[in-house]
């Protein structure tokens, strides 16, 4: 049971979202009242209610999704809220459906998406990880945040050939090394609202960290959203060598420590919109002009499920949506 003060938040966070009229969240969608009775009383061995699961997306209206998962126990005690919401949020997974067996593919099937360099500036494929045994931001001590990075540090440190490289706590950077890290694109920042309001950012930037190899192809973000950030990148469109090299980084990796793993939702993530492969592929094209009418190109965008975000095309239905299939 729950004590007093959760109960009484978790009543009037219900109400909350039964009132708000303009809330189109997949969170207001599927907590019912019988869904809402039949879990609010629950806990995890981490101690995490389901306020902690809906604090983000009651106090954030606007959100699109509404829960976060404060440990990977959530996912299964709070599971008659999560299924239905992963399996709206992910097209074609259904109630009953298991994640399957690992398969990072042929690699020889992928190659260059622009070999003459006519318009891919870029490509990047990035995926997310969770260390076993730990829980996930809300529920994560000062204590817990500066052994999870030790032992990133430790498992990092040791990569060798393209992956070698140097680990950036962000406690105690220095000016130089965060302007480097800002050029190069790589220093993330505290988390936004939503992030704020699932307690995603307590004891910042206690245990958090940047990893890159020396060519700078290859990055680790250490506690950021989620406890792993591994991604690959490099200039132009050869995703075959992006992708190769995260797959090596991610086998790597797990030799040294063990990730979090549900069998129903595959790799678990603090997000649920991130689950399973929980692998996300772009490339940053160069389409000169295109924004110069921004009337018209946010209404060529509309057509063809794009979203325009400071005058920039991003592609998001494809490769959020299809992490569980």
């Amino acid at each position: 049971m729950v004590d007093a003060a959760v109960a009484e938040k978790l009543e009037a966070g219900f109400q909350k979202l039964q009132e708000a009229t303009n809330c189109k969240s997949l969170l207001k969608k599927h907590l019912t009242r019988e869904i809402f009775d039949k879990i609010k009383d629950l806990k995890t061995s981490f101690g995490s209610t389901l306020l902690d699961v809906i604090q983000s997306g009651v106090e954030n209206l606007d959100s699109g999704f509404g829960v976060y998962a404060p440990d990977a126990e959530a996912y299964s005690v709070f599971n008659d809220l999560f299924e239905p919401m992963i399996c709206d949020y992910h097209t074609g997974f259904k109630p009953g459906d298991a994640h399957p067996p690992r398969d990072f593919g042929d690699l020889e099937t992928f190659g260059n998406l622009d070999p003459e360099g006519a318009f891919i500036v870029s490509t990047r494929v990035r995926c997310g990880r969770s260390l076993a045994g730990y829980a996930f931001n809300p529920c994560l001590t000062e204590a817990n945040y500066k052994e999870m990075e030790e032992k990133v540090v430790a498992s990092l440190s040791s990569l060798e050939g393209e992956l070698k490289g140097t680990y950036y706590p962000l406690t105690g950077m220095t000016k130089e090394v965060q302007t480097q890290l800002i050029q190069d694109r790589f220093l993330f920042k505290e988390g936004d609202r939503f992030l704020q309001a699932a307690n995603a950012c307590r004891y910042w930037p206690t245990g958090r960290g940047i990893y890159h190899n020396d060519a700078k192809t290859f990055l680790v973000w250490c506690n950021e959203e989620d406890h792993l950030r591994i991604i690959s990148m490099q200039k132009g469109g050869d995703l075959k060598a992006v992708y190769a090299r995260l797959v090596n980084a991610i086998n790597e990796i797990e030799k040294r420590i063990p990730f979090s793993h549900h069998d129903k939702y595959g790799f678990l993530t603090f997000c649920p919109t991130n689950l399973g492969t929980t692998i996300r592929a772009s490339v940053h094209i160069a389409l000169p002009k295109l924004a110069a009418d921004l009337a018209k190109l946010e209404e060529a965008a509309g057509k063809f499920n794009l979203q325009v975000m400071n005058g920039k095309l991003f592609f998001w239905a494809g490769t959020f949506k299809r992490n569980l299939m």
